[in-house]
């Protein structure tokens, strides 16, 4: 049975999208009205504050922890906590587990899905996604995962090639022409194709396949980012992530000396490198990678590494909102639209720290949490 939606009266500074700001609106039966509707039955129930159209996480597994797929029981707490957190949008990037399920569930998050990971026989974590022992059957696969997410699919670009010895080290998975088919089979079935890419080798193979998103980016080389920016690839730094690379160094010392030594030197100038994206124009993204090893409902500790590499707060601000949603094909808020929006007691494009506290978040026009308490 459906919950009746009570009216709500959000007002402050209610930050519409990019450059839009108005004192207040109304929420009736979860829409957004703009207008003060004539009274309808009870009194509207106040928010008042610094109001932002919800959070997005556009790298994120919902389904999937360290170990692989989850149960469904475990992958809604973890859209739980990343709803709490004030995102209301997520795009799933990559999950062994069918989380089709959720679209049904007016509690959780909009969830825009891209299937299963891509990769190849030993060439990615194990458990994680569908492994391809020949690469030939890239575009099939694709095809499928296409059919089976929501407009996305998510391919595993490089990853550490062990065959090596000790000269493993980070290498392409998929050959340039093989990639090249491998998009154009998405694109033809109205899907976009993002790509996991730490190393540097893969990214001129990436642009020349025309993908849409590339995740991590933490090997663009400063020749090609100028081509990534006209091309208006976004990326998704997921500096979480990259913090991550000293530990994952450490762990493949002895062994695998040229990639522990690749990794800590992406790790030392994780920073540097995503102010080189912006500086270049490249459009940056906000997704945590929570789902392996990073725990869900972290939207507030990547944008804060996000302005501790140097992007101002209200770049990330944006990023992390209204200029998500218009990249997944949502809107911001406008006459008629969903309700979903966060109310902070502060500015967040003054100080990033007050994403940490959303006083109210408001889901398909619902209240759903409030200070910290769902």
């Amino acid at each position: 049975m459906a919950v009746p939606h009570v009216p709500l009266h959000v007002k402050g500074h209610v930050l519409l999208g990019e450059d839009r700001e108005v004192g207040e609106l109304w929420v009736r039966d979860g829409r957004v009205n703009l207008t003060r509707p004539s009274p309808q039955g009870s009194a509207a129930r106040v928010l008042e504050g610094w109001v932002l159209p919800g959070l997005v996480d556009v790298h994120c597994h919902v389904g999937l922890d360290a170990g692989g797929a989850v149960d469904e029981e475990t992958a809604t707490k973890q859209a739980l906590a990343d709803r709490d957190a004030g995102v209301l949008l997520v795009r799933d990037a990559g999950s062994p587990l069918d989380t089709s399920w959720v679209h049904d569930r007016a509690d959780l998050p909009r969830l825009v899905r891209a299937g299963a990971h891509l990769a190849r026989r030993r060439r990615y974590l194990r458990g994680y996604g569908i492994e391809l022992d020949d690469v030939a059957r890239l575009p099939d696969a694709v095809r499928t995962q296409a059919r089976a997410g929501d407009g996305w699919v998510k391919l595993v670009g490089d990853w550490i090639d062990r065959d090596l010895g000790p000269d493993g080290d980070l290498r392409p998975l998929w050959p340039r022409d093989v990639l090249t088919e491998a998009v154009a089979a998405a694109h033809a079935e109205a899907a976009r194709v993002t790509v996991h890419a730490f190393s540097e080798e893969v990214v001129a193979d990436l642009l020349a396949a025309g993908v849409d998103g590339i995740e991590h980016g933490t090997g663009i080389p400063r020749e090609l980012m100028d081509e990534v920016a006209a091309r208006g690839v976004p990326v998704t730094p997921t500096l979480l992530q990259v913090a991550q690379f000293e530990a994952i160094a450490r762990r493949a010392d002895g062994k695998y000396p040229v990639y522990a030594a690749r990794m800590r030197r992406m790790h030392r100038r994780r920073y540097q490198q995503v102010r080189d994206l912006h500086d270049a124009g490249v459009p940056l993204l906000v997704g945590t990678d929570a789902g392996g090893t990073i725990a869900h409902g972290r939207v507030a500790d990547e944008c804060a590494e996000l302005v501790a590499a140097g992007i101002p707060a209200r770049e990330v601000v944006a990023m992390s909102s209204w200029r998500a949603r218009a990249f997944l094909g949502f809107g911001a808020l406008v006459e008629g639209s969903s309700a979903d929006l966060v109310v902070y007691p502060a500015d967040p494009r003054e100080d990033v720290e007050v994403l940490r506290h959303p006083t109210a978040v408001v889901l398909r026009g619902q209240v759903v949490a409030e200070g910290g308490r769902s």
